[in-house]
């Protein structure tokens, strides 16, 4: 079985606070470090009341100083909301302060509304001209972990630290890049399931070895939710689904409370929606998401795979990330 990973988007549910929010995912980052998973990425997302990890880079600190081994990383910062020069010094004091431990995981998409791109006084609008700087970005923040960078601009910490670099996407514009930058590729179809086997062609096809990676390595993002029974899990992820409907609406809000039917909160248009983005995901009991997860592994030839999974109750949410585990033994 390929390495398993977790995507956690810190989630804050209805009833409980962003303070709740953080303390269970580091409870979840230790559950998942004791049962082997490779990594625990988080999310940066703005002016979501229902994700508490904005501050992607602290929120990273707080789990790994309350692990010991598992790897830990953003999934992904995202690149347009910041100056390189600042991830550089964030990411070197991480890996500064638990070495051969971080990941960044870049991504190109805001994470937010234009307001709020207003807000974090980046002065960028989303369009081309936005896009165009991103490969421009990238490699000014590969030059920065570099050794003897530059006597004018250095990062401190972060010059001479080997902090792997990932390009995150849900198109093919970011697989091109990495695959030409030479760098590990994941592919967010979690929430963006129909480009899946376009983009890892794309991205093997045009791979060209670098100083980090000699051959292409893609990992596939995948919601799963798992249960002891098919029903169970139904039920759970309809908090899921909600959630997702309320954003495409423009209700974002904290995490619902699951509902024993969800046809019954969501339009049968909104209904068939979800089941189209969800179709790269997985939702039933251990057998149910065994069989899904080994046909993704087989069709995309993925080389890691790294789990999502927003689930209300959080000892449920352990105990779908147990089961999944157990599918590796």
């Amino acid at each position: 079985m390929i390495p398993l990973s977790v995507l956690d988007l810190a989630p804050v549910t209805e009833g409980a606070s962003v303070g709740d929010a953080l303390r269970n995912s580091l409870a979840l980052a230790r559950h998942a470090e004791a049962l082997g998973y490779r990594r625990f990425w988080l999310a940066e997302h703005h002016n979501m009341p229902g994700i508490a990890s904005a501050a992607t880079a602290v929120v990273i600190a707080h789990i790994a100083a309350g692990t010991q081994r598992i790897r830990v990383g953003s999934g992904g910062v995202m690149l347009p909301n910041h100056a390189p020069l600042v991830v550089a010094e964030q990411f070197g004091t991480l890996e500064a302060l638990h070495p051969g431990r971080v990941d960044l995981g870049l991504g190109r998409a805001p994470g937010t509304d234009p307001r709020t791109m207003r807000a974090l006084r980046r002065d960028l609008v989303a369009g081309p001209q936005h896009a165009d700087t991103f490969p421009r970005d990238v490699l000014e923040l590969q030059r920065y972990f570099r050794d003897g960078a530059g006597p004018a601009v250095r990062a401190v910490p972060g010059e001479g630290l080997r902090v792997p670099i990932w390009l995150l996407g849900s198109s093919l514009y970011s697989a091109e890049l990495a695959g030409k930058l030479g760098l590990p590729f994941a592919f967010a179809s979690h929430f963006a399931p129909d480009l899946l086997m376009q983009a890892l062609s794309v991205y093997r096809r045009v791979f060209a070895p670098s100083e980090q990676l000699d051959a292409p390595y893609a990992m596939v993002a995948t919601n799963i939710i798992a249960a002891d029974s098919d029903a169970e899990a139904e039920r759970l992820a309809s908090s899921l689904m909600q959630a997702f409907i309320r954003l495409r609406r423009g209700q974002p809000g904290k995490l619902p409370p699951p509902v024993h039917d969800v046809a019954a909160v969501l339009s049968a248009a909104e209904l068939a929606g979800m089941r189209r983005l969800l179709s790269r995901s997985f939702i039933g009991s251990r057998d149910t998401v065994a069989t899904g997860l080994h046909a993704l592994i087989a069709e995309t030839g993925a080389d890691e795979v790294i789990v999502g999974g927003q689930i209300f109750d959080h000892d449920a949410r352990l105990r779908s990330y147990e089961l999944v585990a157990s599918i590796a033994d």
